[in-house]
């Protein structure tokens, strides 16, 4: 039987702890070394279970010690912030638990995945396209160079790819390390991706790619897959989309959009035109786990062409899972996976919470912020915006009159900033110069939470500079 004490007390622990992080009373992070951390929590598994309070304390010390992601001094992934419906989602999914794989053990859950992909092709204008939820934008990229090999070579499915055939690939210089795991998955090897020179701004150059294809046909190469990058990691850069179909197109490569960050701008009718010409792309990852706040993982992959990822997979003769006792689709007949999550009622419900322009002005908010953000760097005499900022990312780092390492200055005050609790915000590297990369991903972030980072952000520059 379930013990609805554990369970009310574990549910009012996460309450509390939801509640904490939201109104900014708790750090970002109670910082530990693995070591310490280690003497603190005991990880192993003991021979008999522990009792009902020694399980509370387990679930105290994990609150405890964990990332406070909903946070609003959380900057530092392409993901934030708390969504309740959502979160309602994530527990109705796990109390229903079941899989993704047929109707029969998910018929409502088939349903809603059903309306969700047929919803997110009408804003990337796939007239008569499809799609699945899946473990990540990784997944969905590795899924879009696996359909773009099997249109190429459809026997490579049973046969696999012949020693006279070699592919490749071509992306943003700053593109997603997943494409190189991708092809490296698929036998192609990594060196196949090549990677495009993209501008200041972090745009892929569509005059390069024009020459890298044209250098790989004479190597005796097939081009085959072009990713253009809808909001890269660093700096938020959105490929021109209709200038790299236009040259794919010629070469009669599949074009795949690898909108994992920055997919969800589509819901934005003042912002999408960064996105012009998506509907002419044959495929597209979109993340609702980041700019929508769906509880991690929700992730999927939208395709042009509706019959491409039954065309995917080979003969499915699996009659202890697949009837065909019902009027209804099997959606495990198109995926990867067997077993696969229900990620779709968080989504739905979510979407169903906030509305079509509700989802419309939380987007058009993130971008809000970020223009706020931007102009609190370039208007701060110790700060430098490192570039323009495009899209939901702000890249900056400390200069003022200091004449030491400008890099190892950055990355102490990033370091003692985590270490601290008070912000946590990422960092990278642009053309050799360390940033601090700044990105909003959180609906509920107000220009009062932004106050607040850069308050936190200069006194932690003051600090370490004094111990020079």
């Amino acid at each position: 039987m379930i013990n609805t004490h554990l369970l009310q007390a574990t549910f009012d622990k996460i309450t509390h702890y939801l509640s904490a992080q939201q109104d900014g009373s708790q750090e970002v992070v109670n910082y530990q070394t693995p070591a310490s951390l280690s003497s603190i929590v005991d990880f192993s598994i003991p021979k008999e279970g522990v009792d009902h309070e020694a399980f509370n304390g387990l679930v105290d010390q994990y609150l405890t010690y964990a990332v406070k992601t909903g946070n609003p001094q959380f900057f530092n992934q392409l993901y934030a912030g708390f969504n309740l419906p959502g979160f309602l989602g994530e527990v109705l999914t796990a109390a229903t638990n079941t899989s993704m794989y047929t109707y029969e053990v998910a018929p409502v859950a088939t349903m809603i995945e059903k309306e969700m992909i047929a919803l997110m092709n009408r804003y990337t204008g796939y007239t008569d396209g499809d799609g699945i939820f899946l473990s990540g934008g990784s997944n969905a990229n590795l899924v879009a160079m696996f359909s773009a090999r099997n249109r190429l070579v459809p026997d490579s499915r049973f046969h696999g790819i012949k020693g006279d055939i070699k592919l490749s690939a071509f992306v943003n210089e700053q593109a997603h390390y997943s494409f190189e795991t991708a092809a490296n998955l698929m036998g192609l090897g990594s060196k196949s991706v090549i990677k495009v020179k993209a501008d200041a701004d972090g745009r892929m150059i569509p005059e390069e790619l024009f020459k890298e294809m044209s250098d790989s046909i004479s190597r005796g190469e097939t081009p085959f897959f072009v990713a253009v990058t809808c909001a890269t990691t660093l700096l938020g850069a959105y490929d021109p989309i209709e200038e790299i179909v236009d040259i794919a197109k010629e070469f009669k490569a599949w074009v795949h959009a690898d909108g994992s960050f920055g997919g969800s701008l589509l819901l934005s009718q003042k912002h999408r035109h960064l996105m012009r010409s998506i509907e002419k792309t044959d495929s597209i990852a979109w993340n609702p786990h980041k700019l929508m706040n769906i509880p991690l993982v929700c992730s999927v992959l939208l395709v042009k062409d509706h019959e491409t990822l039954y065309r995917n997979l080979t003969d499915l003769n699996t009659d202890y899972i697949f009837h065909e006792n019902d009027m209804a689709e099997d959606l495990g007949k198109k995926a990867i996976q067997c077993g696969r999550r229900v990620d779709a009622v968080k989504l739905w419900l979510a979407w169903k919470y906030y509305g079509l322009d509700g989802y419309e002005k939380r987007i058009d908010h993130l971008i809000e912020m970020a223009e706020y953000a931007e102009e609190k760097v370039k208007k701060h005499p110790s700060l430098e915006l490192m570039t323009d900022r495009q899209s939901f990312t702000v890249c900056f780092r400390y200069k003022g009159d200091y004449q030491g390492d400008v890099n190892k200055l950055n990355l102490t005050i990033r370091e003692q900033l985590r270490i601290s609790g008070r912000s946590l915000v990422n960092y990278g590297y642009l053309n050799g110069n360390l940033v601090i990369r700044w990105v909003v991903a959180n609906a509920g972030i107000q220009k009062s939470d932004i106050d607040l980072f850069f308050v936190n952000f200069n006194q932690t520059t003051e600090e370490v500079l004094s111990l020079q």
